[in-house]
């Protein structure tokens, strides 16, 4: 039996496989200071699934919402802790798409635990900067877990702003560009501006009902003197959907527009040939008609020719004139 040809990239592969380490170790985050300590776990997998379920005693079916990529934004209380799902909008570069990124919560009274499904850069900044700064640290520890919680949410709350602003200046280009006769552009741009917009409502909607939830539970966590704070995140929450209300209403109209300015557009050239159409209408008659093989008037004359041109010149300039004052060229 004849021997195959070895790919000369195959031992190299199962040798990168090899000598690549499997984890055995979790990737968990701790940042203490007294009374409280707050956990990050990005990505978390069954290693820090198992690192959970040794240290803390939550519901079973917690830890299946943590391995579940498909839930809703929620707020569960049992007696100890408050377990909350969340999606904040991220834009995946690698594919020029708005996606939801999911953070998961455990709040207790002297722990915070933080899940996300992926990297999110203002839970990121936030750890780093209380790992890095003390007096930060400090300062933002000791009003208690349920104030941190509603640090990490208002500032992945804000990080949407920036979003709904890019949004907004690309209606505000599109609409240049509609009434400068971009048709082909403008309709690509239109429909993914529609999309983003859808992508942001259908994060940005369920999550309202979830901040609700959170605000009516945030007492057993949070001082008297700071309830006002989860207020403010509604309020935020709010002013994003009303954009994106508006977004939606305004891309609608910049659609419609577009579609009135093609329409426009075409009835204009249909308006230019019609006319032209018309004018060498009469003309094509005339060459036709002398164009007989049948003997004709002035067919012996030698101006014949020359009075046949001058009457469809007259003729060409006549209905041009009549076009003209009429508007339709």
């Amino acid at each position: 039996m004849p021997s195959l040809p070895r790919s000369p990239f195959g031992r190299r592969g199962r040798a990168a496989a090899e000598v690549a380490p499997e984890r055995t170790e979790p990737r968990v985050e701790i940042i203490e200071s007294p009374g409280l300590r707050w956990i990050n776990i990005e990505r978390p997998r069954s290693l820090e699934q198992a690192w959970l379920e040794e240290h803390f005693d939550f519901h079973a079916l917690d830890f299946e919402d943590i391995r579940s990529r498909n839930q809703r934004p929620k707020v569960d209380e049992y007696d100890d802790y408050l377990f909350i799902v969340l999606h904040f909008p991220r834009y995946d570069k690698k594919v020029s798409r708005l996606n939801a990124a999911e953070v998961d919560f455990f709040v207790g009274p002297d722990f915070l635990i933080t899940l996300p499904n992926e990297n999110v850069e203002r839970v990121d900044d936030l750890f780093e900067r209380c790992r890095k700064n003390e007096d930060f640290r400090d300062q933002l520890f000791s009003k208690g877990s349920g104030y941190l919680l509603y640090k990490i949410v208002d500032d992945c709350v804000d990080a949407a702003f920036p979003m709904l602003g890019k949004i907004g200046n690309k209606l505000e280009r599109i609409e240049e560009d509609i009434f400068e006769g971009k048709g082909d552009d403008v309709v690509r741009d239109i429909s993914n501006a529609k999309q983003e917009i859808i992508n942001f409502r259908k994060i940005v909607r369920p999550q309202r009902v979830a901040f609700r939830d959170l605000e009516r539970n945030k007492a057993r966590y949070l001082a008297e003197d700071l309830d006002i704070y989860f207020d403010d995140i509604i309020d935020a929450s709010e002013r994003g959907w009303d954009m994106l209300e508006n977004f939606k209403e305004v891309v609608e109209g910049l659609e419609a527009t577009n579609e009135s300015a093609i329409a426009h557009r075409t009835n204009e050239t249909f308006q230019v040939l019609t006319a032209i159409s018309l004018i060498f209408l009469p003309l094509t008659l005339i060459a036709s008609f002398f164009g007989m093989n049948v003997h004709l008037p002035f067919e012996d004359s030698e101006y014949a020719f020359w009075i046949i041109i001058a009457a469809m010149l007259a003729i060409v300039v006549g209905v041009a004139a009549f076009f003209r004052r009429r508007g339709w060229l």
